[in-house]
């Protein structure tokens, strides 16, 4: 790893280690892109993969919230699905509609095909965003990387776009058991190779999104999640803090802490900050959980839902964040109002 500026907020880092802070670190999922004016002016200028696959545009982008909001950490431009692009599949993103993978998974033998592939020869270009985010960033915060769990991104290769319920995805898993163990296993490998590479090139923190392990039963859970978030945050714990976030799976909060070397788990707005205190046990640094919504709300309730939110987590083991991604209608002022009462926060 190249040398980078020495860090003057390392507020993330410190709640990741379970340091005693002065406030939570704050950020939000999904907040370099979305809803800013100026990332919608590039949207009008560029698809989205050319936004991705762009170094200089991957950087400009993933600045822009540290520069216009004030979060306390920065978030790597990017998408989930480049995995399954570099396992082999085409991944087309139609805006306003979603992805679409036109040729997706859909036999045993087709399973079979998919190798781990190179993943620094086939995603060099985030390696290199990673590294010129980094430089730019100049140590003002840390920078998180990022990829989907496998649980997810199976989904989407099989699926081949959202779902409310993929069921194509789990009939295929309930009917072709061994397949789809071999398909998570080569999706866990790439992930890992994938995680490493962004730690090498400069990444600070990872967050795993399991945005579509909530549409499984707690039993099924433990065998097309569980495992494979483990082996993640087992072998990358070593090397960088890492953050599980399986959204919709309340119920395996008690496992993700007390039975993985993650620094954190993500909790979800329909899960209460004392149950999910409760069920880690103090183990773990939690991030959550305000609802996306809330942000559309008036800004004094913003600021009361917030502060309220903090208090119920308790500021240390704890990054503020919202339940999941930010939406794009959201106003920036309301955006910042959610950072700023956050970086306001003493006890």
């Amino acid at each position: 790893m190249q040398d980078y500026a020495p860090l003057k907020n390392d507020l993330l880092l410190r709640a990741l280690n379970g340091e005693e802070v002065e406030r939570p670190p704050v950020w939000m999922m999904r907040q370099a892109g979305r809803y800013l004016p100026d990332y919608m002016t590039l949207r009008a200028k560029y698809s989205f993969f050319e936004r991705v696959e762009n170094p200089e545009l991957a950087t400009e982008i993933t600045l822009m919230p540290v520069d216009q909001v004030g979060t306390d950490a920065a978030i790597l431009f990017s998408d989930i699905l480049v995995i399954p692009q570099a396992l082999g599949l085409e991944v087309r993103l139609e805006e306003g509609i979603g992805p679409r993978l036109p040729d997706p998974i859909n036999t045993v033998d087709r399973a079979m095909d998919v190798v781990q592939p190179d993943v620094e020869d086939r995603l060099h270009y985030i390696m290199e965003a990673v590294s010129m985010i980094r430089t730019e960033l100049d140590g003002r915060v840390p920078l998180i990387g990022f990829a989907g769990a496998p649980w997810t991104l199976l989904c989407y290769m099989i699926e081949g776009r959202g779902s409310k319920d993929f069921s194509k995805a789990k009939a295929f898993c309930y009917q072709n058991p061994q397949t789809a163990e071999y398909l998570l296993d080569t999706i866990t490998e790439t992930t890992i190779s994938y995680l490493k590479a962004q730690v090498a090139a400069g990444a600070q923190a990872v967050q795993v999104f399991d945005s579509w392990s909530g549409l499984l039963s707690a039993e099924d859970f433990s065998q097309y999640c569980m495992p494979y978030l483990k082996r993640i945050a087992d072998t990358l714990a070593p090397e960088v803090p890492v953050i599980l976030f399986a959204k919709g799976s309340w119920y395996a909060l008690e496992r993700l802490a007390w039975r993985t070397d993650a620094s954190a788990v993500g909790v979800d707005w329909a899960t209460s900050p004392e149950y999910a205190r409760q069920a880690t046990g103090g183990n773990i640094t939690l991030q959550g959980n305000l609802d996306p919504s809330r942000l559309l709300g008036p800004v004094s309730e913003i600021r009361k839902q917030t502060r309220s939110m903090i208090e119920r987590f308790g500021k240390d083991r704890y990054i503020a964040n919202l339940g999941h991604g930010i939406l794009p209608n959201t106003p920036v002022d309301h955006a910042k109002a959610f950072v700023d009462t956050v970086k306001e926060y003493r006890d």
